[in-house]
């Protein structure tokens, strides 16, 4: 199924999950779509339809859905790939419901808390960036002009974002009903680079400064993080200095929400939440070696938010001190990453400090 944009752009529903599909076949011994068919015992058009998007597999019966996913695995299909479908489905949903939006359909960005892997999978969509989990499978050698990457066209992505910039607006008539959907679209947003967005991003973190100097959790606050976090994709860091002194540092309900947002984008909240309630308290039996495995790899995937990375290292770390432990091969590389960043001129004086802490915490796990 395809769904038209506006110009000459159109979007097929499914292009993620089948893409995130064809990266599975691939995986296997059963390289081509003719043998893939044979194996799944379909039609080689219904295989290509749904590798290319055309039936997408959101629109697959559950338990067909869940025949293929159990044949491929047993083909050999590398299980991080499939486990990607999901999140996959996600992306096409948002997408498709931000450049062709039903009538008085509610948004999916305003029905759930989307996860990493779901942000990772738009972008994919949007720009072109491999999701780190795909990023050794999708750089497989193929013959002839076949698509390295599900992106959008340029019409579909001019009118993805004209869209999502719409959506934001209207969520913040909604009240705290709309709080979920105006932030999230806010994040989004951030992946537009262009002058135009950039400026409209600047506008949307005028329209909050006055949250931002709220200390405590507020059911504003994921908002200003999100928008915080999404202006240093687009070259201003000061907004999130601010927004760690004046949001976060030194409130216990904050220093809660941080965390446990991290481990929701890290999984290790396992859960679909619907809201952002879940960063006020959020469950109990999160797993905190997960979450401390996250954002060691974030800290050095994406050194733009090196100073909120390491402030949640040093909350983690600081009421968490057995961690290290945990892992030692981990706390091995974490200890010789702050060694190096705290060598370099170009830290903040909070980063810093919370960093010699962290080392003190690694140094005694060592001892």
């Amino acid at each position: 199924m395809t769904v038209k944009g506006s110009g000459r752009g159109r979007v097929t529903a499914g292009t993620i999950a089948g893409f995130v599909l064809r990266v599975a076949r691939e995986s296997t011994s059963i390289r081509t779509q003719v043998g893939m068919a044979e194996a799944m015992r379909v039609d080689l058009g219904t295989w290509q339809g749904w590798e290319t998007g055309r039936r997408p597999l959101a629109n697959v019966k559950a338990g067909v859905l869940l025949d293929i996913r159990r044949r491929l695995l047993a083909l050999g299909a590398d299980p991080g790939v499939l486990h990607l479908l999901d999140p996959a489905m996600d992306a096409d949903r948002v997408i498709t419901s931000t450049i062709h939006p039903g009538a008085g359909a509610r948004h999916p960005l305003g029905s759930w808390v989307h996860t990493r892997e779901t942000a990772h999978m738009i972008a994919w969509a949007l720009n072109g960036t491999v999701p780190p989990a795909l990023a050794r499978r999708a750089a497989t050698g193929r013959r002839g002009p076949v698509a390295k990457a599900p992106l959008l066209s340029a019409p579909d992505r001019s009118t993805f974002f004209a869209h999502l910039r719409d959506i934001a607006e209207s969520a913040l008539h909604a009240g705290e009903d709309g709080l979920l959907l105006h932030r999230q679209c806010l994040y989004l947003c951030s992946y537009d680079l262009d002058s135009e967005a950039a400026s409209w991003m600047v506008q949307a973190l005028h329209n909050s400064r006055d949250l931002s100097s709220v200390r405590g959790w507020t059911p504003r606050w994921a908002t200003v993080r999100s928008t915080a976090t999404a202006l240093v994709r687009l070259g201003d860091r000061q907004p999130l200095l601010d927004f760690i002194d004046r949001g976060l540092a030194g409130d216990d309900s904050a220093e809660t929400a941080n965390l446990n947002y991290w481990a929701y984008w890290f999984g290790s909240i396992r859960e679909a939440q619907p809201d952002d309630g879940f960063m006020r308290h959020g469950p109990s039996n999160w797993e905190p070696v997960r979450l401390l495995r996250g954002l060691v790899t974030g800290l050095h995937q994406a050194p733009a938010y090196m100073d909120l990375y390491v402030h949640s290292l040093w909350a983690l770390l600081t009421t968490n001190r057995w961690l290290p432990l945990a892992d030692p091969v981990l706390a091995e590389g974490l200890a010789a990453h702050t060694a190096r960043l705290l060598d370099h001129d170009g830290i903040s004086p909070r980063a810093r400090r919370e960093l010699i802490v962290v080392d003190n915490v690694l140094r005694e796990n060592r001892t």
